[in-house]
């Protein structure tokens, strides 16, 4: 068996703007495997500035990999704990080689009947213009719901922003969400919270910058407001970690990100602990290419979650690779009917 891993750089069609600065481009990995005239691909979605295993070492531990290809999967993930979104390009290479379609990873109404999975449109940081401008083009869309980044301008325009949006639109009409992505002091969150709960507001992601597991306890405990973790799953790889942070902060929901909390395994281990103290979860991709984001909707719609997910990042990028992927109707599809690059990944594969 051989193993290779492409460096690719995805480039924003506009910077986005989270609390922790500008994006322009993201940097992502491709990890192909060749056996006996079949191949397969991942994506090892690693994310500068967030992701566990963003150290300087990260290609090299690529470089192992490929190296040690033959340990196969079960052995090499296991040594892969601190390389998260590593491990996630090794599940999907290897799914991806033994299908009889390298795109298809898994079976489900997603691929066979084209049945959309419910996404919310994600609403990016800046000024008041821009930010009005993006809902107005995702309610044109058709979404139902709504995820904006706020935390990064001033408190009281986001607030005004949220409540000319309640002014048109009820809760019934559209579920809005938030993420802080921890921009709130432990300090100033709950009177933040008592705030923004007034304007009928689904949930709040990581209002609190992770790692604070007894302010973010009370937060939960406290809050007007549903709370869901984020950033705070990330790095927390040993099972019993993994309860005891659930068990002790006791949040109304998680958000998965396979890249980031170690793959469909690492996920499924949240998914298990999340949903025996009755935890609510939904899935988010971030910012993979359509390669990984092809993975991640297939694994997600074989999980009966009927809440809209986060996988509507495939549209950001100028050069992502033309894939069946389509965005309709505040749903994501995958349409048959499309193709996809084949040149590009034929360029990956050389």
């Amino acid at each position: 068996m051989k193993a290779t891993f492409k460096k690719y750089l995805l480039d924003f069609k506009n910077p986005s703007g989270t609390s922790r600065g500008i994006l322009r481009t993201k940097e992502t990995w491709f990890l192909i495997l060749e056996d006996e005239g079949k191949w397969g691909i991942g994506e090892c979605g690693l994310f500068r500035g967030l992701s566990f295993d963003d150290v300087p070492e990260y290609e090299q531990k690529c470089n192992w990999v490929a190296e040690n290809i033959e340990l196969g999967e079960a052995k090499l993930v296991e040594q892969l704990r601190d390389f998260p979104s590593i491990q996630f390009g090794l599940e999907q290479a290897f799914l991806s080689m033994r299908s009889n379609n390298p795109f298809h990873l898994f079976d489900s109404t997603f691929l066979e009947h084209q049945q959309p999975i419910s996404i919310n449109g994600l609403v990016w940081m800046g000024d008041k213009e821009f930010m009005h401008q993006q809902i107005e083009d995702k309610l044109k869309d058709g979404f139902s719901c709504i995820k904006m980044k706020i935390g990064a301008i001033d408190f009281d325009t986001e607030i005004a922003l949220l409540k000319s949006i309640r002014e048109r639109y009820s809760k019934d009409e559209i579920e809005l969400r938030v993420d802080a992505n921890g921009a709130f002091s432990p300090k100033e969150a709950l009177s933040k919270l008592e705030v923004l709960s007034k304007l009928n507001l689904h949930s709040i992601e990581q209002p609190i910058k992770q790692g604070q597991w007894e302010e973010m306890q009370r937060l939960c405990k406290s809050t007007p407001l549903p709370i869901a973790l984020d950033e705070e799953l990330i790095g927390v790889v040993d099972v019993t970690k993994k309860v005891d942070l659930l068990q002790t902060i006791q949040p109304q929901y998680i958000i998965l990100k396979p890249s980031l909390v170690g793959g469909f395994a690492g996920s499924n281990e949240w998914i298990k602990i999340a949903e025996k103290n009755k935890i609510g979860w939904w899935v988010t991709s971030a910012l993979e290419s359509n390669i990984g984001l092809n993975a991640i909707a297939q694994w997600t719609a074989t999980l009966g979650n009927q809440m809209p997910q986060g996988l509507g990042t495939g549209s950001l990028f100028t050069n992502n690779i033309d894939s069946p992927l389509e965005v309709n109707n505040g749903g994501l599809f995958y349409n048959s009917s499309k193709k996809w690059n084949k040149n590009l990944i034929d360029s990956l594969c050389i």
